[in-house]
């Protein structure tokens, strides 16, 4: 009779702390997700602040800075989803650092004078813009593309 007292303590508490050591290990499935939710978040501030005003993308560039922390911070023991991530985490900072300079040009370009030496200061800041997103979405897009296809493929997997 004694021994039966003991395995009724026994199992509850062997079962309570399996489930808690194996909730406290995450799953690729699970890691999959955080870190997909985090870029979605990114690329959703992308989308609704396109070809808004200087204060607006400065803040998008700003914002983004934080999508890249966040990011940064994931806890992610997959060795795959930890090269997605380092990957993820470029392409927030570079598609920061454009918007951050084709804000700055654009302010520049709203202060210019009409004269000369205003609008050629405002033809050097639409070269900056220009040359700044053009560089990032060819280069950033086509890299944050490749990865979206490649992470969903990876997290589809078994």
């Amino acid at each position: 009779m004694f021994v039966l007292r003991k395995y009724i303590v026994i199992a509850p508490v062997s079962l309570s702390v399996a489930l808690f050591l194996s909730g406290c290990n995450e799953n690729k499935a699970s890691q999959c997700q955080r870190l997909i939710q985090v870029v979605n978040a990114g690329n959703s501030l992308i989308d609704k602040n396109k070809g808004q005003q200087v204060i607006t993308s400065l803040q998008l560039s700003k914002d983004l800075e934080v999508v890249t922390t966040s990011i940064e911070e994931l806890n992610l023991k997959d060795p795959k989803l930890k090269e997605f991530q380092g990957r993820f985490v470029k392409v927030f900072k570079n598609l920061s650092q454009a918007i951050a300079k084709a804000a700055k040009a654009l302010s520049a370009a709203k202060t210019a004078e009409a004269s000369p030496s205003g609008r050629e200061k405002l033809q050097n800041a639409r070269t900056e813009i220009d040359t700044a997103l053009t560089a990032a979405a060819k280069n950033t897009g086509k890299e944050s593309d490749a990865l979206v296809r490649q992470i969903n493929k990876y997290c589809s997997e078994p």
